[in-house]
């Protein structure tokens, strides 16, 4: 429903649905923060299973067909390096998580054809970073890295806000 060219970001999961609706006309970039970057059809969790599982894992609590990541997991491996009172009350706004959202595969990789951004956080316990830097050497795209854990558009808002100016052709 945007008029003119449009700029997608993505952080995490986020990064899937991108990936599968960045191919509309009016899209111009796609920005991808500590994402996945699924090709088409790929199975995303064996792909990711090639890489060292982050200690995140461990925190994960499964409950009828949802999961929910433990506060100790959430704190220490999800939002290290955002501020502490910020981490507790992202915690506590925290909500559960379809158990089959992650096994999806998407029909379309947008990143083939749309020029793409990538931020790689350094200190991710979520993503393993050297996924990150996998999936964004493989798109092909405009990349930073971040002294960052997962939540880098919370720590270091402006690298990312910079990083989407960039995508969007704005310079700083």
């Amino acid at each position: 429903m945007q008029d003119g060219p449009t700029v997608l970001v993505a952080h995490s999961w986020g990064g899937t649905v991108i990936s599968e609706t960045g191919t509309d006309p009016k899209v111009s970039a796609l920005v991808y923060v500590a994402a996945r970057g699924p090709d088409a059809g790929e199975d995303f969790v064996a792909l990711s299973g090639k890489f060292p599982a982050g200690p995140v894992r461990a925190g994960i609590r499964e409950h009828d067909g949802f999961t929910k990541l433990s506060e100790d997991s959430f704190l220490k491996y999800f939002a290290n390096g955002v501020e502490p009172k910020k981490a507790e009350v992202l915690y506590a706004v925290q909500e559960p998580t379809a158990v089959s959202l992650f096994a999806g595969r998407t029909t379309v990789a947008a990143w083939h054809s749309k020029p793409s951004w990538y931020a790689v956080s350094r200190q991710d316990q979520t993503i393993n970073p050297d996924l990150e830097r996998f999936l964004a050497k493989r798109m092909n795209a405009t990349t930073v890295e971040l002294d960052a854990g997962h939540l880098s558009l919370v720590s270091h808002p402006k690298e990312i806000a910079d990083l989407i100016l960039a995508a969007a052709g704005h310079k700083e």
